[in-house]
């Protein structure tokens, strides 16, 4: 067996607080505790033996697995046939609840379908990325691994249990048809462990698909895919942080956009924007609840922004808010597939990006619309960040992509700028609310104005990256979306046009050529998904709607068995990039719906 599967080769689960990574051998090998962005306790998917897991599979015996997720829930069944018979088990995490709360379960219901199977149950914890050892105490009823900081406790011990190496623990449980045992794993559990009856396991699980089911039932969306769209609505929920409304990118960190590359990023927090654009896509799918969450959270990032910070808001916090993302490498980890180095923290939080309050703004506006109004501590809020980015919108940046080659003036962050001024004329007119319009007005327009005189090259008759260049950028295939300029207007057909010839390869699509435009980093990436479905919704908007239909249908062929999506696709389809990518599946939804109303019309 490889000692790494690929990215795709899982399915997701989580509580709405953390999550966890199940490959389609019954492995789980990326387990974060309690939070997203906690250190890990399972990670043999960034190094095989120092990492650990908690492995469930079919004992000396050859098999077949396959994954589904129990429908329009996030329970997720890993299913094995062998010469003997064929089993399953059942993976799922019980909501946590909105409190912040270091108790977790971790639920691994195991049934014997047809025949008898014996399955090997094995969990080799690893605290703290691996950096601090355990104890372990067998008892009767399970098993209580102890880091001194941190518990995880088995309940329901597997037969012949015994401990190898001092800190891992392996035993088995042999089934035969119709019967039901399994195990379930609880971090900071209030007692010691406890026998789990086959009533208990299925009273869980009727609990958690009945959460999902109700939470979806709120679902608008009635187009044409419905599977796919309820699957990247049920992940963007998975990726949000209940207790804040805070939305990770994705529960990963590590995982590369290059095999054996440098370019392997912690995803685990809440970047301004892309919280925002899932916001905008969850709202187009009928759930505020969600959106005044988030609104709630931007809200206190800014009251708390400390005095010396480079503008009213961080691109990116912790799930809780905190701004500390301090970057550390993980030396003593030889990386996915040897994909080094791996990076905990994400230094990229101190850059500065434009674009992002232009999405802040937008989302603000979205959530207005679907009857999520501002109060006035909230206007107060706006107006303010409005006047510092009055004063700062001219500058040059990092841009959205995070480049590491210094800083530019990128024509995407002043797009988003004029949106937020933009949306700020628009809140304000609608409401009666104070503000200085006529000066948002006049920056609106001086912004518009620039982007058409130094934004458009005329050699390329395209919109550009940057500034004085003549690199192709598909961060810009969001300009009809917002509203900047007209999906037919001629400048806009020619612009995707030079991005079809430059940027598209078989219908996907790649962020911009790094040898044209250095940013910092060796190596190279593949077609980024997110920019693949920002093609559909522009081509959808444009009015090519077969292509567009046609693109978004091979896009969907890219997802995994279970309809999850990284962040890239390599040359080869394989997924690249932290998994799965909130950034995806909230463009697939927006991709779905743009498409599905142009399609009626």
């Amino acid at each position: 067996m490889d000692l790494y599967p690929p990215i795709a080769d899982h399915g997701l689960i989580g509580d709405l607080q953390t999550a966890a990574l199940v490959s389609a051998n019954g492995t789980v090998d990326w387990f974060c505790c309690p939070r997203f962005d906690s250190p890990s306790v399972f990670a043999s998917l960034l190094d095989h033996e120092r990492g650990g897991h908690f492995q469930v599979s079919p004992l000396y015996q050859s098999y077949e697995s396959r994954q589904l997720y129990y429908p329009d829930s996030a329970v997720l069944i890993t299913r094995f046939t062998t010469e003997s018979g064929t089993g399953e088990v059942v993976d799922f995490m019980p909501p946590a609840g909105r409190q912040p709360t270091g108790n977790h379960r971790l639920v691994r219901m195991i049934r014997c379908a047809r025949g008898r199977m014996e399955f090997d149950v094995e969990i080799a914890a690893r605290f703290d990325y691996g950096r601090r050892g355990h104890a372990v105490h067998l008892t009767g009823a399970g098993v209580v691994l102890d880091s001194g900081s941190q518990t995880l406790t088995l309940h329901g011990l597997p037969d012949n249990a015994s401990v190898t190496d001092g800190e891992t623990v392996r035993g088995s449980f042999t089934l035969a048809a119709g019967e039901v045992r399994g195990v379930v794993l609880e971090s900071d559990a209030p007692g010691p462990p406890s026998a789990i009856s086959p009533e208990r396991f299925q009273q869980l699980f009727d609990e958690t698909v009945a959460f999902w089911h109700d939470w979806l039932a709120g679902s608008t969306y009635r187009g044409r895919w419905r599977e796919a769209v309820n699957r990247s609505a049920i992940t963007l929920k998975l990726l949000t942080y209940a207790p804040t409304g805070a939305i990770v990118a994705a529960p990963t960190a590590g995982l590369p956009e290059q095999i054996g590359g440098e370019r392997n990023w912690d995803y685990r927090y809440t970047w301004i924007r892309d919280a925002s654009f899932s916001v905008n896509s969850l709202l187009a799918l009928g759930f505020t609840s969600e959106a005044r969450d988030f609104a709630q959270w931007l809200g206190r990032r800014y009251r708390e922004r400390p005095e010396h910070s480079d503008g009213p808001l961080q691109i990116m916090y912790r799930v809780d808010g905190t701004p500390d993302l301090d970057e550390e490498v993980l030396n003593h980890w030889e990386g996915y597939r040897g994909s080094s180095p791996v990076r905990v923290g994400n230094d990229a939080a101190g850059q500065l990006q434009l674009d992002i309050y232009g999405e802040a703004l937008d989302s603000l506006h979205d959530a207005e619309r679907n009857g999520l109004h501002i109060g006035h501590r909230g206007w107060q809020a706006v107006v303010s960040l409005l006047d510092w980015l009055a004063e700062n919108w001219d500058r040059a940046e990092e841009g959205i992509w995070e480049t590491r080659g210094g800083r530019a003036d990128f024509t995407y962050g002043r797009v988003m700028s004029w949106v937020a001024f933009d949306r700020a004329v628009r809140l304000a007119a609608r409401h009666g609310r104070p503000g200085p319009l006529e000066r948002w007005r006049s920056l609106r327009d001086s912004v518009y104005a620039q982007i058409w005189e130094r934004g458009w090259h005329p050699g390329r008759q395209a919109f550009v990256q940057q500034y004085d260049s003549d690199v192709l950028d598909a961060s810009l295939l969001r300009m009809p979306k917002v509203g900047f300029v007209a999906p037919t207007d001629p400048q806009w057909l020619s612009t995707l046009s030079a991005m079809r010839t430059g940027l598209v390869t078989d219908s996907l699509v790649y962020r911009y050529d790094p040898a044209s435009s250095p940013d910092g980093l060796r190596g190279c990436e593949g077609t980024f998904s997110l920019c693949t479905f920002g093609y559909v919704d522009a081509l959808a908007r444009a009015g090519e709607l077969t292509q567009a239909r046609l693109v978004f249908e091979k896009m969907l062929t890219y997802s995994n068995h279970l309809g999850l999506f990284a962040e890239e696709i390599g040359p080869t389809g394989e997924q690249l990039g932290n998994f799965p990518q909130a950034f995806t599946h909230l463009a697939l939804v927006d991709a779905a719906i743009t498409l599905d109303r142009a399609l009626d019309a």
